[in-house]
């Protein structure tokens, strides 16, 4: 028998988007899987938050694979399929990834991650080569197939990031621990990208500026830690000349400087 995959699906605030999503679910080609829908509406808990508890479920229901699936994707009928097969060959990789299209269109939006260090972010990489399965620093949560011995072995999502950066911190952590991570490039999805992330929005700005910042403090070797935070001084100061002289700029900021306040005081998880 294949092996055992749920699909957990993190809904929020749309309904349309996530019944457009499992209705692809549907008409996929896999012969043993079950699909997690989970509710952050009730209680926001965050990117990681809503995931671990249906990675839980998952755990416990006996899952030999976890996909983590945002509800504003749509799935091609042959993408599980292409993906668990690279998994089942590949014993090193831990953590895959598809090839991820922009919606409604033949853009590609993700065929790899690239760990920037220098701005402690990750980057999309949007060339994809086909038929090879092509090793990344990261696959981004929009679409993350986990084997459940990664799981087991480093753990859930790290929940004090509470929104972006928690996907690249798993696949950081996985690789310290001895796995691989890759792209399945026959594997596709789209995205509808950025529908729920208002990319102007101070909460955007914000988590991007604290997480970076977890994140080098968190994976990145000594020397860049100490730039990281050199840097954030130097930013923090920047701000400070924005919101004096450039009133079209102080919302952005205004949120940049309370994410770097917010790092070094140790304020973590969901912005208050």
């Amino acid at each position: 028998m294949s092996p055992k995959v749920f699909i957990i699906v993190l809904h929020y605030q749309n309904w349309e988007d996530t019944n457009e999503c499992l209705e692809s679910l549907k008409k996929i080609n896999y012969d043993n899987f079950e699909i997690i829908v989970i509710d952050n509406d009730k209680d926001n808990r965050g990117f990681a938050g809503g995931n671990n508890a249906g990675i839980k479920q998952a755990l416990e229901k006996g899952a030999d694979y976890v996909l983590l699936l945002n509800n504003d994707t749509v799935v091609e009928p042959d993408f599980l399929r292409k993906l668990i097969e690279v998994g089942e060959r590949e014993e090193r990789i831990g953590i895959l990834g598809p090839v991820i299209y922009e919606y409604g269109s033949d853009k590609i939006h993700f065929a790899g991650g690239k760990v920037n260090w220098l701005y402690t972010k990750g980057i999309h990489v949007t060339h994809n080569m086909k038929h090879i399965t092509k090793e990344t620093d990261y696959i981004t949560g929009a679409c993350m197939l986990i084997k459940r011995k990664v799981i087991e072995k480093i753990g859930l999502m790290d929940e004090d990031y509470f929104l972006y950066c928690e996907d690249v911190d798993l696949c950081l952590r996985a690789q310290k621990a001895g796995f691989l991570c890759g792209v399945a490039s026959d594997s596709r999805i789209s995205h509808k990208v950025s529908k729920n992330a208002k990319i102007a929005s101070f909460s955007y700005i914000y988590y991007h500026t604290r997480n970076g910042l977890l994140l080098a403090k968190r994976n990145a070797p000594v020397f860049i830690k100490i730039l990281a935070y050199l840097n954030s001084f130097l930013v923090y100061g920047k701000q400070i000349i924005k919101l004096a002289i450039f009133p079209q700029k102080r919302l952005w900021a205004r949120a940049i400087m309370k994410g770097i306040g917010d790092f070094y005081r140790g304020k973590l998880g969901k912005l208050t």
